[in-house]
């Protein structure tokens, strides 16, 4: 069995994990991956790491970066003052898709929301990916609301 080591992303692997954003249909046509890395990307990366309630996560094995996600806590009013765990931007690498790395990310950032004392972990999925949609359900995630979006520009 493959050992997985789950950690905080570095500033010099924000390359790789930029090609792995964009490593599927959807990321092709809203990432922009190469060299030199377009600003917004380090922009993001830098407010990322200093937030301490933003964590970006990635997933490795013998040095290589298998997967990665966000984990973004939440501070709400509801639920008489709890904690969510937002997760986002999940993704394999293509080359070890179907191996169980993504249900150990998610095993990963269940346990870190527990640490963190948030009652729900929630997450968006775009409805043209029915494959990742039923992946979160087989995880116990529910479909119990319907998401909206306001693009701004």
């Amino acid at each position: 069995m493959d050992e997985y080591r789950f950690r905080e992303a570095r500033l010099d692997e924000l390359a790789v994990l930029v090609d792995m954003l964009a490593d599927d249909e959807l990321g092709q046509t809203r990432e922009s991956p190469g060299t030199p890395l377009d600003r917004g990307y380090v922009a993001a990366f830098t407010a990322i790491q200093k937030d301490p309630n933003n964590e970006l996560i990635v997933c490795e094995s013998g040095g290589e970066l298998l997967g990665m996600l966000q984990i973004t806590f939440l501070p709400y009013l509801t639920y008489v003052g709890s904690w969510r765990a937002l997760i986002e931007g999940v993704r394999v690498a293509s080359s070890h898709r179907g191996k169980g790395i993504g249900a150990k990310l998610f095993e990963w950032a269940i346990e870190r929301a527990e640490e963190r004392g948030c009652l729900i972990v929630q997450l968006t999925s775009d409805k043209s990916r029915p494959d990742a949609i039923r992946f979160y359900e087989k995880l116990g995630f529910k479909a119990s609301h319907e998401g909206m979006k306001l693009w701004l520009n």
